[in-house]
Formats: structure tokens, sequence, C-alpha cells
């Protein structure tokens, strides 16, 4: 849920920390610091608060030249966002230089068994390592010390370490939070994120959990935990700069809201050839054989995964379930003889859903991972994995992944129906219905003005808008911070409309012709108690009262256009209210910890 980055070589470490710290805000975040060698000097210096990086930058020194040091962005799991608990933080005779992210869940029982009287200076599990190190250091080399010091951890890190008395050289560790190594000509990149060496490498390598690495400016060692050398594949970085600029729009979500068509087009050209799906053989063997398909997943992506129930049991006559990662991981239900586990993650990295991955694998249970990131951690480790061609998304609220995992559900489904609709050109009809709709977005945010005037709000709809309305509501209440609910709407009914009064929003979906007189029906009953009402519906079912009306496609698609106004409706409310729209408060992009 924060970033990494660390620099060992010939060029500016402060620049490369520093920018590559930038490319990662996205994730989330409420502190930074940055660790840099004097060139000179030969000293170390630390510069870290809680903040934003504009702010680190404002207290970094740029008076002298630096070729090693290790930056971090730090989203608080121990101890308050202060100066104390920011990363970087150092052993006892500040020998050591640490950066974390992750969890460490013994570090209570890591002080009582070899730090007793030790005088930390922060709140944080990772002053606990840096301690470890330079204790074990004593008696074995730095190297020993640090795999030593893996050995007794018990939780996830991704580590990037400093020896103040070898400068030439950069450390690292991983287990469960995703780490890479970035090569260039110039110098290697330790960095939690392939986004933060774009523009600085060329070739990357995603480690493996259990992974040590020992680097200078030229060269790299990776070895497991005993220190054997490990096997590892070396990847060609193909981000494109210019596709995590925000160029001409304000912020980066009102960008993603207006990439979507082209998302659904890039993955219509991705999956069909000749208007038939190109699904490899293996996922569809899978998908075949399966008696029940588990979709695991969390927030946005759990979303999606109602829709994809709906897709698959309709369209394939598969049963399906959807689950909350976090509870499944710890509460699994009964299974079937043969199911499928269907994981759905933008970043790949959810560790909730890897905690799943890890259980059912060790049962010899088949998987699948949705992922926008094909190099993640859930998309190697699964049996198979489908990319979704989103692209890279920097706005903590997601809008673009979670159409595209819509469709890439589509078609999975589609690759097992008797194919009685054409799925490509209702797909292309989405795509180009969604252009419809963005086109009119100065309309909706005239329409956010007037009805977004209260601390609260609330989304209802029936059957699959129901659960667009849960993705509406969260898109909302994550950038907004208004209070906001989705329910089905026979359900408001049952409690919830007492908190309904004059002028409380409540925002209808309406795209089922066979259920639309009854969500209707559950519009008046607020509508008589005083609610400000908006409806969104589709041209086949649509009033002449509703103010959003979008085009008709294939029921099972609906979804991907009825979201797209509430999307709207969440940035323009958050525009209104001056929030800083692409990294709400308290939210990380990236999910690493459970």
């Amino acid at each position: 849920m924060c970033g990494i980055v660390g620099y060992i070589g010939n060029k500016d470490a402060r620049e490369i920390i520093l920018n590559g710290l930038e490319k990662l805000e996205y994730r989330g975040y409420d502190s930074a610091g940055i660790t840099l060698r004097n060139n000179t000097a030969d000293t170390f210096n630390v510069y870290k608060d809680k903040g934003r990086i504009a702010h680190l930058k404002s207290i970094v020194d740029y008076s002298y030249d630096s070729g090693l040091g290790i930056g971090h962005t730090r989203w608080a799991t121990h101890g308050i966002p202060n100066y104390a608990n920011s990363h970087p933080h150092y052993s006892k005779d500040s020998r050591f230089f640490i950066v974390h992210n992750g969890v460490i869940e013994n570090y209570k029982e890591l002080i009582a068994t070899y730090l007793q009287g030790s005088v930390f200076a922060s709140d944080t599990d990772t002053e606990v390592i840096a301690h470890l190190i330079e204790r074990f250091s004593a008696k074995m080399s730095v190297s020993e010390a640090i795999r030593k010091t893996m050995s007794l951890l018990e939780g996830s890190y991704a580590l990037a370490i400093i020896d103040r008395d070898n400068p030439h050289k950069m450390y690292a560790a991983k287990n469960k939070s995703p780490l890479l190594i970035g090569l260039s000509d110039h110098g290697i990149i330790v960095a939690s994120d392939v986004m933060a060496c774009v523009g600085y490498a060329k070739e990357y390598i995603p480690l493996d959990d259990k992974s040590f690495v020992e680097v200078d400016g030229a060269s790299y060692k990776i070895k497991d935990i005993i220190g054997k050398p490990m096997e590892h594949d070396v990847k060609e970085i193909d981000i494109d700069a210019s596709n995590i600029e925000k160029g001409e729009y304000a912020h980066f979500m009102l960008k993603e809201i207006n990439e979507q068509p082209g998302v659904i087009r890039n993955i219509l050209q991705r999956y069909f050839k000749d208007g038939k799906v190109t699904l490899n053989g293996p996922i569809k063997e899978a998908l075949q054989e399966t008696d029940r398909i588990y979709i695991i997943a969390a927030g946005t992506s759990m979303n999606a995964g109602f829709v994809g129930k709906q897709i698959f049991e309709k369209m394939a006559n598969i049963p399906t379930e959807v689950h909350i990662a976090s509870e499944f991981a710890y509460n699994m239900p009964l299974l079937t003889k043969n199911p499928l586990f269907i994981f759905i993650s933008q970043s790949g990295e959810t560790a909730d859903l890897r905690a799943v991955l890890v259980n059912i694998k060790a049962k010899g249970y088949r998987s699948l991972t949705i992922t926008n990131v094909k190099t993640s951690t859930l998309a190697r480790e699964a049996d198979h994995f489908v990319e979704i061609m989103a692209g890279p998304e920097i706005a903590v609220a997601s809008t673009k992944a979670y159409t595209a995992q819509i469709a890439i559900l589509g078609i999975l489904a589609y690759g097992l129906s008797d194919g009685h609709i054409n799925l490509y050109k209702e797909l292309s009809r989405v795509a180009i219905s969604m252009e419809n709709i963005i086109d009119k977005r100065e309309y909706i945010e005239s329409l956010v003005k007037d009805y977004l005037t209260k601390r609260n709000c609330f989304y209802i709809g029936r059957g699959i808008d129901y659960y667009t309305c849960l993705e509406a509501s969260l898109k909302l209440k994550e950038i907004s911070y208004i209070q906001t609910e989705g329910f089905a709407a026979g359900e408001l009914k049952h409690g919830t409309i007492a908190l309904i009064e004059d002028n409380t929003p409540v925002i209808a979906i309406i795209s089922q012709r066979d259920i639309s007189k009854n969500t209707r029906s559950n519009l008046y009953e607020v509508k008589s108690r005083g609610a400000h009402t908006l409806v969104i519906s589709t041209k086949s079912v649509h009033d002449q009262d509703d103010q959003i009306i979008v085009d008709d496609v294939h029921e099972l698609f609906s979804p991907m256009l009825t979201v797209i106004p509430s999307q709207l409706i969440a940035y323009y409310a958050a525009l209104a209210r001056g929030n800083d729209i692409d990294k709400p408060r308290n939210l990380a992009k990236s999910v690493t910890v459970e």
C-alpha cells in the first residue's frame, strides 16, 4: 500500500528516487522519506516527514551529488503519520537504513526474544528489522545478517537496505509484498512497482518470495533465504511514459473515464478474431470442466465480480459465487468437487486475494487471475491469467479497470455459451454508447450541483442494476466523502427508508424491462417522503422525466454504461468540494497488506 524506490549507480540518485516516488503517488500514502549518500563527504542524510512528495522535495538538500539512496511513501499500519514513524528507519547505531512495505506480524515477539532493552525511535514494526540486522551483523556478514533476519520475520515485507559501512552496495529482500529490480546502463533500481522505473530502466526482474538481493551499480545477485542462487526472468519494460501523464485533463480520474471506449476496443482487438473469441485452450478447458466458479475479489473488482456472476450463470449456465477475499481467506465455505477460482484484481498484488490463492493452491484447486498487470504476483502464481488491457490506471478510484473486468468476464462466459448473441457486436455498441455518455459530462456536472447538496446519498436498483449501485456508491463515497450506500431497491423500505427526509438524494438505476416498474415503485416511495430523486435509465425503459438516459445494449452489459454517469457524478461531486480526486484521503491503490 506504499512505495519503495532505491537506486545505486552513476546517475543522480536524488532525482531518480524522488521522480520514482512521484510515479507511485497513485498507490496512496500519508508520509514520505529518503536517505541519500553524500558522495563527497561519504555521509548519509535522512529527510522525511508526513505529507506529500512535494513537501519531501522542499526539505531535501540539493547541494551535493549522490549515487546511492532509498526512498519510501508510507501508508500507516503501525504508528500515526509523523516524522518519527516515517521511513527510512535506521538501526541502533545508525549503521543500517531501511525502507519497508508490508506488516511484520511477530515484531513484538522478536523484540522480547532478541532486542530486550533496545530503545526505539518510532512505533513501527519496520525499525525492529533494522535493529535485528545490526545485532546479527556483529557476528556474521551483512548478507548473512539480512537473511538471518528474513528467516525470523512472519508476515509480509519488501525491503531496501543500505549499510553505512559499505556505501557501494544496496540490499533488498521480498516476501508477499511486491518488489522488483530495474536494470539500466547507468545503475540499478529497486522498486515496488515497475512504474517507478519508467524512463530510467529498460528491463526489470520481478522477485519471488523469500528472495534476497545484493546489488552494486553494475551487477546483482539474487539468492534464496539460505544463500542459494535463484533463477529469475528478465522482462522488458513496455509502458509508454505518456500513458502515466494527465495530458490535457485536470485529473487522472477524468482521463481514465474518457479512456473507457478505447479500452473496450483494445479488448475486442486482443481477444477476438473474425468475430470469435480467441481464448487459449487451457483456460477454456478449465472453464468447461468446473462445476462451480468462485470469484474472489475486493472493492471495485468485487462489484465487477457480481456482474460477472450474472453473466456466467445466464450466458454460460455455470453456477457462480462471489466472495470477499478478506473473509474467504479465513472462513472458507464448503466447496464443490471441481471448483475454479477466478481472482479479480486491478493491480494483481492485493494481499487478501493472494492469501486465498496460496490456500487453494495448497489444496490442489485450479485458479485464474483477471488483472491489469500481467507481471503481477497474482498473474504469475495462478494457473492462468487474462490481462484486461486497460493500460496504467493512476487514480485511486478505479473506473476503466471496472468496465474492462466486466468485458473480460463476458468474454470468458461467451467462450462457453451457445453464441446466441453476437458479443463482438454488443461490446462494440457498448464502446460507442460510452462515448455518447462521456460527451454529455458537462450536463452531468450541472446535475451534481443541483442534487448532491447533502452529506448523504442513496443509490437504488434491482437485479444487475443493484450491483451497479454498489459500485456507484463506492465511487461517490471514496472521493467526495459523501456517506453513500447502494441498496437493492426493494430492501430500502425494510428499515433504511427511515433515513429519507426532505431533499435526501436518491439515485435510481433502471435498465431491465421486467423489473423496471418495481424499481420505479420504490422510487415513488422515497419521493413521497421528500427525497430528491435522479434517474439513470436506458432508452427502452425510460420515463420522460428521467434525467440521464443511456443507449440500449444487451442487459447483461448494461452495467458498463449505467456506471459511467455515476463515475462522472462522483468526479464532479469531489471537484465541487475541492477534494484531492486522484489521491483521496486514507486510501491506497494497491492494497498489499491484509
